[in-house]
């Protein structure tokens, strides 16, 4: 049937029946590798020109594997003879040279040939696609340049460049190209998509760095490659030195600090609150009078926030002067749908670290009130009203405003963290079925954020109720859970000593391990939370938590403990052992870092 429907083709193509059935064969005879037969039909059907175009392919590879070159060169001429502009056809000659050992003839006839197609885009276009195909990728270089030279356009052929480059490993020329014709076409997501999809290691990210900075320093006044290496940074989530760079396209073009506000902003997202603070009091400094003071000036102590609550042990007197810097604020702008934001940010900050419940409960009512029609931010409040409930003990006022929300806001995203806050709280209260109900719903969530936290969540509670039905070590490390929420660390840290003894051979005992570790260090426990993490990295090394654990050892050996050495050698571990690690691009930055490689 398939011989039919081919054949049926060939003659429509304006064959005829006796002469597809030929080519037919012949094919036929090459694909199982009889090529003396194969030969034999091409021979015959090569006689017409017009039909020789069309086994030209498979009669010359035919000939070449008998080594036939004398025949395959008569072909071949024959073939020039009617198609005189058909360049691939000389190169083939010159092929069928080597083959016969002449290199000195087709080394000679290539520089001809290479020299005749650089006149004519077309020919380049056609013996670079040639070069591609017998794997003469130096020679495709050879002609794209000598086709750029004749044309005397020095970014001639840069994509086609780019492209023979990369396939020789020669990624410095490579993205020399990119860069010229990003450059020229004011095309980033060309300059981008090269630079992601082919500069992995840290050799070729030192050399792409390195080429950027070359140029910048060559073209101080041209911001283009600024950009392309802001972006660079801004991907590895390196802010420090991205910073540098805005900074001086800010300054440079008087910018009013709208880069550095927008780099600000991702650095905030990507939590880098310390340089998030840079960025945001260089903004103040430099624009007292500027449109972005009164956002910067907010931004910044939200900023200043998440550093102080991620910075172990949290300072309480830091707290307190976060909150007088947010009530400073209010007492500039007033208490309007503009600052509740900060009223907000404020209460919260009594409620976790200062255990002032009822004020916060104040703070956040008068927020609502002040909000006006904002029915979002009203149920975001009651969100943190339902936290404050547990921080109280009080989980039934907690699961009705969870409720409410998510009956509120069910078109919005606000329905799922209040689904996920409700899981959470069964979960606390040993409710696990109920809780990994809502869960499993979750985890088609609309945000990964969400989506991952409920799958976290789902597999903590599934992976350690599966095999003990009584559920009893889970409840037990559940409730320690909601004393931690609660804030109440040195309860709980006993707690998990007692529960670690307890399973050490459970399925828990990691996870027992790194909830202790964190809390220790929240307490300013350094030295026990060290040997917590420890324990985890020597013991559970293949274990979903072990990165989690080796990049907090790191970040403590750096920060806390001073040790700069053992810190890079830590950092360095994690990039070693678990180069999938969502930890791996900090460890990168805070190791150069350490190093020494950035400027301010």
């Amino acid at each position: 049937m398939r011989f039919i429907f081919k054949t049926t083709i060939i003659f429509f193509l304006g064959l005829s029946a006796a002469l597809a059935q030929d080519i037919e064969m012949a094919n036929l005879y090459f694909k199982q590798g009889e090529y003396e037969k194969a030969a034999e039909l091409y021979k015959k059907i090569s006689a017409n020109k017009d039909q020789a175009r069309i086994i030209h392919s498979n009669y010359l590879l035919t000939l070449t594997r008998l080594q036939d070159y004398d025949s395959a060169e008569k072909f071949l001429k024959s073939q020039i003879k009617y198609n005189e502009n058909n360049i691939v056809y000389r190169a083939e000659i010159i092929n069928i040279n080597e083959l016969k050992g002449k290199a000195e003839l087709a080394s000679k006839d290539l520089e001809e040939l290479i020299d005749m197609a650089s006149k004519n885009d077309g020919w380049v276009y056609e013996l670079q696609t040639y070069f591609y195909k017998t794997n003469k990728l130096d020679l495709a270089v050879k002609l794209l340049l000598k086709g750029r030279e004749r044309s005397k356009d020095p970014n001639k052929f840069d994509t086609q460049l780019a492209r023979a480059y990369l396939y020789l490993d020669m990624k410095d020329k490579m993205l020399e190209e990119v860069l010229n014709f990003g450059y020229r076409a004011k095309n980033f997501d060309y300059v981008q998509a090269t630079i992601q999809d082919n500069i992995k290691t840290d050799k070729e990210i030192e050399m792409l760095e390195n080429i950027l900075y070359a140029r910048i320093q060559t073209n101080p006044e041209e911001t283009y490659y600024s950009e392309i290496l802001i972006w660079h940074f801004t991907q590895k989530s390196d802010f420090a030195r991205a910073f540098i760079q805005a900074r001086a396209i800010d300054q440079r073009q008087k910018l009013q600090g709208f880069k550095i506000f927008e780099l600000a902003g991702k650095s905030f997202t990507s939590a880098d609150y310390k340089n998030a603070v840079r960025m945001y009091q260089y903004i103040m400094t430099e624009y007292p009078e500027g449109e972005l003071y009164p956002y910067a000036r907010k931004w910044m102590i939200q900023s200043k926030e998440e550093l102080v609550k991620n910075t172990f042990p949290i300072d309480n007197e830091q707290i307190k002067e976060l909150i007088n810097q947010y009530n400073q604020l209010i007492a500039d702008i007033g208490i309007n749908p503009k600052s509740v934001e900060v009223l907000k940010n404020m209460a919260l900050l009594h409620a976790f670290y200062l255990h002032d419940y009822d004020k916060a409960i104040e703070i956040l009512e008068t927020a609502i009130t002040a909000s006006g029609n904002n029915q979002k931010f009203k149920d975001e409040c009651k969100l943190n009203l339902g936290d404050i409930f547990i921080l109280k003990e009080e989980p039934w006022e907690s699961t009705l405003l969870y409720m409410q929300v998510e009956k509120s806001q069910k078109e919005d995203q606000l329905a799922e963290i209040a689904k996920l806050k409700n899981a959470r709280l069964q979960y606390y209260t040993g409710q696990f079925e109920l809780s990994k109900e809502i869960l499993d719903v979750l985890k088609k969530a609309t945000t990964r954020e969400i989506a991952n936290d409920a799958m976290q969540l789902s597999l903590l509670i599934q992976d350690n109720t599966g095999l003990d039905t009584s559920e009893v070590a889970m409840k037990e490390f559940a409730a320690i859970d909601l004393l931690i929420f609660q804030n109440k660390y040195t309860q709980s840290i006993q707690a998990l000593s007692k529960l670690f003894i307890k399973y050490k051979t459970h399925s828990l005992a990691d996870e027992i391990l790194w909830l202790k570790a964190n809390t220790l260090l929240k307490i300013n426990k350094i030295d026990e939370a060290v040997k917590d993490l420890n324990t985890i990295i020597e013991n559970y090394k293949y274990d979903i938590l072990a990165d989690d654990a080796l990049f907090t050892l790191a970040k403590v050996t750096e920060e806390n403990l001073k040790d700069k050495e053992k810190a890079m050698n830590l950092y360095r571990s994690l990039l070693k052992d678990y180069p999938g690690s969502i930890y791996a691009s900090q460890a990168r930055v805070r190791f150069r870092e350490l190093r020494g490689d950035y400027v301010n």
